[in-house]
């Protein structure tokens, strides 16, 4: 028993050393300024390395990687194999992440509402907002903001 302990515990600290070594790939539209405040909030967060991409095509991207067209917004990201598309915040993606819930592919925050992760405006107050769990299993709410 205590050798299956030791050998479940060593595979939880590899699978986390490899993910943590792991670069964050972020897809924006070219030149897109609140994308690059959201990645360099994710790469305080995370403590990785993150690429951003200006990409034309984003949208073949978008699809590529099964994010709904209705869920577009500004930039999506691949953070450990899930996808991330639009200003979703920090908890969310951990939250998901720890848990990977079945038939969910990533997260989504619609547009670009004031306040979101990397939208945030001085004197200006946030707008509520939803991400959205996509995937698979269909789509539904995850968090309301």
């Amino acid at each position: 028993m205590k050798k299956q302990a030791i050998a479940a515990l060593a595979a939880i600290f590899m699978a986390t050393a490899a993910s943590s070594a792991t670069p964050i790939l972020v897809h924006r539209d070219p030149g897109c300024g609140c994308c690059e405040k959201w990645a360099a909030q994710i790469r305080a967060q995370f403590k990785r390395s993150v690429t951003i991409v200006d990409d034309r095509s984003r949208s073949s991207f978008q699809r590529s990687h099964g994010v709904p067209l209705r869920l577009a917004s500004c930039h999506t990201a691949v953070i450990d194999g899930m996808v991330f598309e639009g200003h979703v915040p920090i908890n969310d993606i951990k939250r998901v992440l720890a848990v990977r819930p079945r038939g969910v592919a990533g997260l989504a925050v619609a547009g670009m509402p004031l306040g979101s992760p990397g939208m945030e405006i001085p004197s200006q107050p946030a707008q509520s907002y939803q991400v959205v769990a996509f995937g698979p299993s269909g789509q539904r709410v995850f968090a309301r903001h």
